[in-house]
């Protein structure tokens, strides 16, 4: 754990920076859940949470039994080529999991240049 500085987490993943990558104004945010990585831009993250926001609006199937956990939905990602099979409750907890991250490192940034006026 000594190469990351972490930026959030909750039941669903974790995101970090890598520490060789802090070097950088704008360095890239390393997104973990399930089995899956994506090393992300702070705009990357953000078009990721407009992606969740309309999966989350979508519906499951009609003659699905089991609305909570069936992964039915498809989640678009920043990846073109890539979208994922998701849950209702897990596509709101990896919409938290990106908003969380997305709050911090603007904290983080805003805080960071209050200091320097």
């Amino acid at each position: 754990m000594n190469a990351i500085d972490k930026i959030y987490s909750n039941q669903m993943g974790i995101s970090f920076f890598w520490k060789r990558e802090t070097q950088t104004d704008m360095p890239k945010v390393q997104l973990v859940f399930r089995d899956i990585g994506f090393l992300l831009s702070l705009n990357e993250l953000k078009d990721f949470s407009d992606s969740c926001m309309t999966t989350m609006q979508s519906q499951c199937c009609a003659e699905c039994q089991d609305i909570g956990n069936c992964r039915s939905l498809l989640l678009r990602t920043p990846s073109e080529k890539i979208d994922l099979a998701v849950s209702k409750d897990e596509v709101q907890q990896i919409h938290e999991l990106i908003n969380g991250t997305i709050f911090r490192i603007e904290l983080k940034h805003w805080i960071k240049n209050c200091s320097q006026n």
